[in-house]
Formats: C-alpha cells, sequence, structure tokens
C-alpha cells in the first residue's frame, strides 16, 4: 500500500465482500516510506475495525521487493498455508481470489495473474507500459526457457512450503523484473495461470527499475547456458 489514500475505500469495500463471500481470510497490509499521503492512517483505522486486517509497517524497506518479501515473511509468521500477492489501488481485482483459491486447491503450487491468457486484460496503460509487458514476457520466455503467457504480473499467490522456499533462496531483483524471476525460478513447480483484470494507473516504469530487470534477466540467462541454473 503506497500512496492509495484515492482509492482505499473503493479498494478495500471490494476486498471486505469478497472476504464476506469466502467466510475467512487475514489481510496484511504492507506500508513503508514509499508512502506520503494518509494511506498509513487509513490501514491503521481500517485494522482497528476489522480484526480480518492487520497493518504492517516497515519504514525500514529499500524498495518494493523487500515489500513484497516483508508480506510474505508476516503471511509465513502466521502459519497460512494459502498466500496471495496483489498490489492495492485496484490494480488487482480481489473478486479474482476465489479463483486463486480454487486453483490452489486443486494441486497446484502456485497460481500466476495473467492479462494475455482468454479472459485476462489491461486497462488503463498506454502503449509503452503494454509494450513493456508483452515484449518483457516474450523475450523473457526465450532467454529463460520459460514458456508462460505472462511472465510480468504481480498478481499471484502460494502454498506456503513454496514460498518459504524463494524467501530462504534470496531474490536478485530490486524491482518489477521480481515477477518475473520468481516465475523463472519456480517453473518447475506445478503451476496455473489465471486471466485477470489489470489497471496500471501508473503511466511509465522507472530507468532504474528497467536497467535492474536487464541486469537481472541477463544474470540468469547466462546461468542458464552456463550452469543450466536450477529451479527453486
Amino acid at each position: 500500500m503506497a500512496n492509495e489514500e484515492k482509492d482505499f475505500h473503493a479498494f478495500t469495500s471490494s476486498l471486505i465482500e469478497v472476504l464476506d463471500l469466502l467466510k475467512h481470510g487475514k489481510v496484511y497490509l504492507i506500508v513503508d516510506n514509499a508512502s506520503k499521503d494518509n494511506t498509513l492512517q487509513l490501514c491503521k483505522q481500517l485494522s482497528a475495525a476489522d480484526d480480518r486486517f492487520a497493518t504492517v509497517w516497515v519504514p525500514e524497506n529499500r524498495n518494493v521487493v523487500d515489500a513484497y518479501l516483508a508480506g510474505y515473511k508476516e503471511a509465513l509468521k502466521h502459519k497460512h498455508e494459502i498466500i496471495i500477492e496483489m498490489d492495492a489501488g485496484l490494480s488487482h481485482d480481489p473478486r479474482a481470489l476465489p479463483m486463486f483459491l480454487r486453483v490452489l486447491n486443486e494441486g497446484n503450487e502456485c497460481a500466476f495473474g495473467s492479462r494475455f491468457i482468454n479472459g485476462g486484460s489491461m486497462a488503463e496503460s498506454n502503449w509503452r507500459r503494454a509494450f513493456l509487458s508483452k515484449f518483457g514476457t516474450i523475450l523473457s520466455n526465450v532467454l529463460l526457457g520459460t514458456s508462460m503467457y505472462d511472465m510480468t504480473s504481480g498478481y499471484q499467490g502460494f502454498h506456503a512450503n513454496i514460498v518459504e522456499r524463494f524467501v530462504e533462496h534470496g531474490l536478485l531483483s530490486k524491482a518489477h523484473f521480481y515477477q518475473t524471476e520468481l516465475r523463472y525460478l519456480l517453473r518447475k513447480s506445478r503451476y496455473a495461470e489465471i486471466p485477470i483484470h489489470y489497471r496500471a494507473p501508473s503511466p511509465s516504469i522507472s530507468k532504474k527499475a528497467i536497467r535492474n530487470s536487464i541486469d537481472v534477466l541477463f544474470h540468469y540467462f547466462v546461468l542458464r547456458l552456463k550452469f543450466k541454473s536450477k529451479a527453486v
């Protein structure tokens, strides 16, 4: 959760509707110093009013990957069997959560959201953002030997034992390539891709994030050529 004040109530209201339907679930709202508006206070108010929500303040985070990992570690600490990662601000639709749970309860170890399969979509994105997502998927599949329809989506879920494995393994990514790195490391797992409807309110990706993505991509490409890098 970072600078989500504008869409906070719309997002959490949709999430509450899904939790009411499922009749179970715990939500960890990860907030750090990247958020400059009133998001932290709104999260704390929601957590005080509804014990299904817990606010996790992690000012020590250095980047977005630290935020994701903080959420995973919090879920592992509380012994949850299935852990789903999603972005706030309605980038990811909470109404897809039951589909993730169904897939993960049907024998799959991982469930990856996909914008580029039948039933998926990517809205409110300029052509540069859409191009980076689609071209990144094609390039990653070619260089890394993977075969997923979407290698860059951040809406994903795992069984706890899978989360333990990649948290202990450690990740090289510091920005958006994190999702691709996870998919590569987990390529040998039992997984399914799920159609999702994605909104991209951010019009661009920083040059620093793109450089990190290229560096990590070619790191794994070279490892694959030299040593046949093992999956996690």
